[in-house]
């Protein structure tokens, strides 16, 4: 991995980590403890370690991948993935926001799909350029989808 391309990749995820650090300051906030969630809910220690392992494995599989991109010539193909990893990230950062600053769990859950299949087509593009750390991002769009499936059910519980 050249460092150029990680330490980019690094600042996308750690900003990305942080937009949607702020907004999640509000956990303990009366709202949030008045909401029912299901009991499939992992403790709150979880998200933390799962979410800083996540934006890890993001910057370095797509570092792997715009290397690769670019070492092959592909800059088209780079382009589109930069624009998808991009997209990708603002999503993610944007959960946060409207589930815990704007309290509104049934969008948090369509936010939530649209990331999961952003996540899931950046594990496509990623296994296209490297396939090695393509399986490596499979992680993502499981835990995305049952983030999904999390949101859903509390948005379902608190109608």
């Amino acid at each position: 991995m050249k460092l150029t391309t990680v330490l980019g990749t690094a600042a996308a995820t750690t900003a990305t980590a942080l937009v949607g650090s702020i907004a999640s300051r509000d956990v303990d906030s009366r709202w949030y403890r008045k909401l029912r969630t299901p009991r499939f809910q992992p403790p709150a220690s979880v998200f933390p370690v799962v979410w800083t392992t996540l934006y890890a494995d993001i910057a370095a599989t797509s570092a792997v991948a715009i290397d690769e991109l670019t070492d092959r010539g592909d800059l088209d193909g780079r382009r589109s993935y930069i624009t998808a990893l991009i997209a990708n990230l603002a999503l993610n950062g944007s959960w946060s926001w409207v589930f815990f600053k704007g309290h509104r769990p049934v969008s948090a859950t369509v936010v939530s799909a649209l990331l999961t299949a952003s996540s899931a087509d950046l594990a496509r593009r990623t296994a296209e350029a490297h396939p090695v750390a393509g399986a490596v991002l499979v992680p993502y769009p499981v835990w995305t989808s049952f983030a999904t499936v999390l949101s859903g059910r509390i948005a379902q519980l608190n109608r």
